[in-house]
């Protein structure tokens, strides 16, 4: 028997829904295709206690002040300072790759600014601001890569909320204080971030958090061309530099030995991107032994 057109179109329909109702069969058995990278899970429910929009705007005011202080002490790197705009090369790279952890950082306002001062230190406050002691490029001698995973880290700090998380849970523990204060329309978390002061660019992380900066910093450089490798001999040059104890900044996180291990145990989610990665057309390198930046030594 001859088909006419009419039905040979509808018999070629209903093999196309046929064969679309198939193929939405072996994918809902199938597992969703796994992210590349590393997996660090949600972020915190306690940072939903605190406004992120309070929060940024704190810590853009504390940066300001920081900023502004350091300028009238002559400790302030200046526009041009070779190892400043290394360091603003470096965050260049690095910052498109954050968006995918946290969408707020396409709206930040971000900035990075070093500081004349012999700490070995950095940190990265919410809204993206970003500040490294010079110590830190000094004293150990750092690589562009070893900056990279540095900043890293920071940065993971940002993008994960861990500020706003730990403000959330002081805000979780002070109780009836805070009932008390939201009932009078002061709102806790409000009070809190009014109540820290200066804390939030000397906000000393939990373990975890610090284990989870360590590896989201480390797929941010490694996504930005930077050898994720670097974070063993940065910790090598950390131990070394510190006795074998972590420094101030990092007191709570496992020993070196311990973060080198956790670094070694993940490179292999993370090398297949830096491998795959566009590099740095420019490459800097650390200040010159026992040199001082132009206009940026100062004291402690």
């Amino acid at each position: 028997m001859k088909l006419d057109s009419h039905s040979s179109s509808s018999a070629a329909a209903l093999q196309r829904m046929l064969v679309a109702a198939a193929l939405l069969a072996v994918a809902a058995v199938l597992p969703a295709q796994a992210r590349e990278g590393v997996d660090v899970g949600k972020t915190s429910s306690f940072a939903g206690l605190v406004s992120a929009d309070q929060l940024e705007q704190v810590s853009q005011r504390q940066y300001l002040q920081m900023r502004q202080q350091a300028a009238q002490q002559h400790v302030l790197a200046p526009e041009g300072n070779p190892q400043l705009v290394r360091l603003r090369a470096i965050a260049q790279r690095i910052v498109p790759h954050s968006y995918e952890w946290n969408e707020r950082a396409r709206q930040w306002k971000w900035e990075v600014n070093l500081f004349g001062s012999k700490q070995i230190n950095a940190f990265c406050m919410p809204g993206g601001k970003i500040a490294f002691f010079y110590g830190l490029l000094d004293r150990l001698q750092l690589s562009d890569d070893e900056v990279a995973m540095v900043m890293g880290h920071e940065i993971a700090h940002a993008l994960r909320e861990h500020a706003r998380e730990r403000v959330g849970k002081t805000v979780a523990t002070r109780g009836a204080i805070e009932i008390g204060s939201a009932l009078l329309g002061l709102g806790g978390g409000g009070r809190t971030l009014a109540d820290m002061g200066g804390q939030l660019m000397t906000l000393k992380f939990g373990r975890d958090d610090e284990s989870e900066a360590d590896l989201v910093g480390m797929e941010l450089a490694a996504r930005a061309g930077y050898d994720p490798r670097a974070g063993i001999t940065l910790w090598n040059k950390m131990v070394a530099a510190n006795k074998g104890a972590p420094p101030e900044w990092l007191s709570t996180h496992p020993s070196g030995g311990s973060r080198i291990k956790d670094i070694e145990a993940n490179l292999a989610k993370v090398m297949p991107l830096y491998e795959r990665a566009e590099k740095p057309g420019r490459g800097f390198g650390p200040p010159a032994p026992r040199a001082a930046p132009a206009s940026a030594a100062g004291p402690d």
